[in-house]
C-alpha cells in the first residue's frame, strides 16, 4: 500500500472507532461524567473538608489530577478492548487481516480510537471539575505527555485483553480484579507518604501511582515519585505492549478461525 493509502486505512478505523463511542455518548461519556462528579462531591467536597489540606492544597485540588487521570486510563483501556473483541466475535477482524492493510496501521487506528475516548472523558472531567475547584497548570509538557501516553498505555493494554478475551466476561476480569485495585491503591486519593514505610516502598511498585504523581506534578507541581523514572517506566512500557500488539497481529493467533 502506498502512503496515501496508508493513511486512508489508519483515518477510515479511527473514525469508526470515534463514531461508535460518540453514537452511544449516553453509554460511554456520560456515565464516567457523573461518576467523576460523584467523587468530587463525595471525596472533594464532604470528605475532604475535614481532611484539610494535602501537599500544601485543598484536598480536592490534591485528588482531582488523579480524578482525571483515571477517567482517561479506564475509559482508553475499556474502549479498545469492547471494540476489538466485538469486531472478533463477529469475525469482522479477518477481513481487515487478510486485507493488505499493514498490521501497525490497524493497531494504530484502534489505539487511537482509544485515546481519543480517553481524551474526551479526560476533558469533560476536567471541565466538571472547574465546578469544584480551581485547575492550574504547572508544566504543559509533562501534563500532556503523561496523558496522551497513558492513554496509549491502556489503550494498547485494552487491546491485548481484547486479543486473548474468549468472551465478553473475560474484558471485565482484567478492569475488575487488576485495573480497579491498582487505580484505587495507585496514590488517586492520598499521598503515599502518610503510608507506613513498609507499604511506602511496596506502593512504588505500582505502573498507575507513577502516572498518576507525574501527572499531579505537571498540574500542581507536587510528586511522590520521581518523575524521570515514570517517564522512562511510561515509555519502556509503551513500546513493550506495542511490539507485543504487533506481534499478536502478524501470528494471528486467536484472531483467525
Amino acid at each position: 500500500m502506498s502512503l496515501q493509502e496508508q493513511w486512508i486505512a489508519f483515518l477510515t478505523i479511527l473514525h469508526k472507532e470515534i463514531k461508535r463511542f460518540t453514537r452511544i455518548w449516553i453509554q460511554t461519556l456520560l456515565p464516567p461524567a457523573i461518576t467523576m462528579v460523584l467523587y468530587f462531591v463525595i471525596f472533594g467536597k464532604l470528605i475532604g473538608s475535614r481532611i484539610g489540606d494535602m501537599g500544601g492544597f485543598s484536598y480536592i485540588e490534591f485528588v482531582a489530577p488523579g480524578l482525571i487521570m483515571m477517567a482517561v486510563l479506564t475509559n482508553s483501556y475499556a474502549n479498545v478492548s469492547s471494540s476489538f473483541f466485538s469486531a472478533k466475535f463477529q469475525r469482522s477482524v479477518e477481513e481487515i487481516l487478510v486485507s493488505p492493510t499493514p498490521n501497525y496501521i490497524i493497531l494504530l487506528g484502534y489505539v487511537m480510537g482509544g485515546v481519543a475516548r480517553g481524551m474526551a472523558v479526560g476533558l469533560i472531567v476536567t471541565l466538571m471539575s472547574l465546578c469544584f475547584t480551581d485547575l492550574h497548570i504547572h508544566h504543559w509538557f509533562i501534563t500532556i505527555f503523561i496523558v496522551l501516553m497513558t492513554s496509549v498505555l491502556f489503550s494498547l493494554a485494552g487491546f491485548i485483553n481484547a486479543v486473548y478475551a474468549n468472551s465478553f466476561d473475560d474484558i471485565s476480569i482484567v478492569p475488575t480484579f487488576i485495573l480497579t485495585p491498582l487505580t484505587y491503591f495507585g496514590g488517586v486519593f492520598y499521598s503515599i507518604n502518610l503510608l507506613p514505610e513498609f507499604w511506602q516502598h511496596v506502593s512504588v511498585f505500582n505502573p498507575i501511582l507513577h502516572m498518576v504523581n507525574a501527572f499531579r506534578y505537571g498540574m500542581l507541581g507536587i510528586t511522590d515519585v520521581h518523575i524521570g523514572l515514570a517517564f522512562t517506566g511510561l515509555t519502556i512500557c509503551v513500546v513493550v505492549l506495542f511490539i507485543i500488539g504487533m506481534h499478536l497481529l502478524k501470528t494471528g493467533k486467536r484472531l483467525r478461525a
